[in-house]
């Protein structure tokens, strides 16, 4: 292979490792491009637009960043407008939220705590929550795939707390013949019901088959009742699901933190806005964008990147943040960016949609447009490491290509996407994408071919020198 090439055809090797799996050419598009170079080394099919999966939280990260600022942080905050005596506030509490995306459970505790240090322990009236800031659209979470229950499905709100989920960890006692489950945060209103039974079979596929959840309806109660077996062999594992809507979870997290605190508070739970007459009592604020967008793309989380667009729309368009506010925001910043907007279509940006589109190219020139931002150095650490973190952990892991790709992976029925930056043998950097649409592409069949691709540019050619700035 030479650089000095820019084919539209396929490469024999890439074609021959495509067969050699039974994959097809149909629906697929890659785009790679030197950085510094002039032409792309490889454009196969790279104009027609594709689903990308979650490969297309690249485009509102760089555009929260570039538009944002990487300091950007939200702010959540506890409001009242009742006098305060002897510790008891006489009167509503109001919890106010800006959308944070990273709003999880050891930060939420510190702003309780912040409250019982401005003098509150007992709160006469109810907790009102003011989730005005954004106005997302009407949505089931189990539009997608039927799958409520599941943390990847969870809906934006700009009280998004603890991504609605909670933490069950499955722990065996030999010892007691019983298996312990730990539940983390747990909604004070909820009950566990635990009828796991302890067994001595290997380990295969407990969180598949062998253990049961469901959600039932016991003396005005709602209780969580797992059933089935558990295998000691598995040792400690734990998985998140949604267990209760989003007004009621974070009622239940803040009565469980609150309690735990030494606190009591007497009234239910309410959604409004806060009265202009209120007072602010604590708030804290977030993490930096550029550490919020580590974990969105590291781990390809989907709610924080919806998180993102409301927040985009909400700065761009005025609050209350929504959804159509948020794409015209990202289509904004490509058209004061110079990036071709053709036939890019977004749903929720996250890529957790069957109907979202953009082309190889597309993705190309955005990877191309990151890297000569000032943003880059931002941008390029919230990618997956090969063989080291994120969704990459395991991928190169103990070869020569650990550590020397930063990628975004995507991966939906039938859709089977990456995109990022290679490092060759060569210490030149190389922007790659490949996007896969094929009834086999989400199989390993199709992460293979994806392999073979990434190291056939890893590999390279010292042909054609390229700038020491691309290094």
């Amino acid at each position: 292979m030479t650089w000095a090439a820019a084919p539209i055809a396929l490469p024999e090797e890439l074609a021959r490792s495509l067969r050699r799996d039974g994959l097809t050419t149909g629906g697929l598009s890659i785009y790679v491009h030197a950085l510094g170079g002039a032409a792309p080394l490889l454009a196969f099919a790279a104009e027609e637009p594709r689903a990308p999966a979650s490969v297309m939280k690249l485009l509102p990260t760089l555009a929260a960043l570039d538009e944002l600022g990487p300091a950007y942080k939200w702010q959540t905050e506890l409001w009242s407008a009742a006098p305060l005596h002897d510790r008891t506030l006489a009167g509503d509490l109001y919890l106010k939220g800006s959308g944070d995306p990273y709003l999880v459970i050891e930060h939420f505790w510190r702003l309780l705590r912040r409250l019982r240090q401005a003098g509150v322990a007992t709160i006469d009236g109810d907790l009102v929550l003011d989730d005005s800031y954004f106005a997302p659209e009407p949505e089931d979470p189990a539009d997608f795939d039927g799958r409520s229950y599941r943390a990847y499905n969870v809906l934006p709100s700009a009280l998004l707390l603890n991504f609605q989920a909670v933490q069950f960890r499955f722990i065996p006692d030999t010892a007691a013949q019983r298996v312990r489950i730990v539940a983390e945060p747990w909604p004070a209103q909820l009950a566990l019901e635990n009828k796991l039974r302890l067994t001595r079979g290997a380990c295969s596929g407990w969180w598949v088959g062998n253990v049961g959840m469901r959600f039932v309806q016991r003396e005005q109660r709602e209780v969580v009742a797992f059933n089935g077996s558990y295998d000691a062999a598995c040792g400690e594992r734990d998985f998140f699901r949604v267990v209760t809507e989003p007004v009621g979870y974070v009622y239940g997290v803040f009565r469980s933190l609150w309690t735990e605190m030494g606190g009591q508070l007497r009234g239910g739970v309410r959604r409004a806005t806060v009265p202009p007459e209120a007072r602010l009592l604590a708030s804290i604020e977030s993490p930096p964008l550029a550490d919020t967008i580590r974990s969105v793309n590291k781990y390809s989380n989907n709610v924080m990147t919806r998180q993102l667009l409301l927040t985009l729309g909400a700065v761009h368009g005025g609050a209350p943040g929504t959804t159509q506010k948020g794409i015209a925001a990202v289509r904004a910043w490509m058209e004061k960016r110079g990036l071709d907007a053709t036939g890019v279509v977004l749903e929720n940006s996250a890529g957790l949609s069957r109907h979202e589109r953009i082309s190889a190219r597309q993705l190309g020139t955005l990877l191309l447009t990151a890297f000569a931002s000032p943003v880059m150095p931002e941008f390029l650490s919230s990618l997956p490491v090969t063989g080291l973190d994120g969704t990459l952990r395991h991928r190169f892991a103990a070869s020569p290509l650990t550590g020397r790709v930063h990628l975004k992976t995507g991966s939906i029925d039938d859709v089977n996407a990456i995109a990022g930056y290679v490092l060759d043998r060569f210490d030149r950097r190389v922007a790659v994408v490949v996007l896969h649409n094929h009834a086999r592409a989400d199989t390993a069949a199709g992460s293979a071919f994806q392999d073979a691709v990434l190291e056939w540019v890893f590999r390279g050619s010292p042909a054609e020198a390229l700038p020491a700035n691309t290094r």
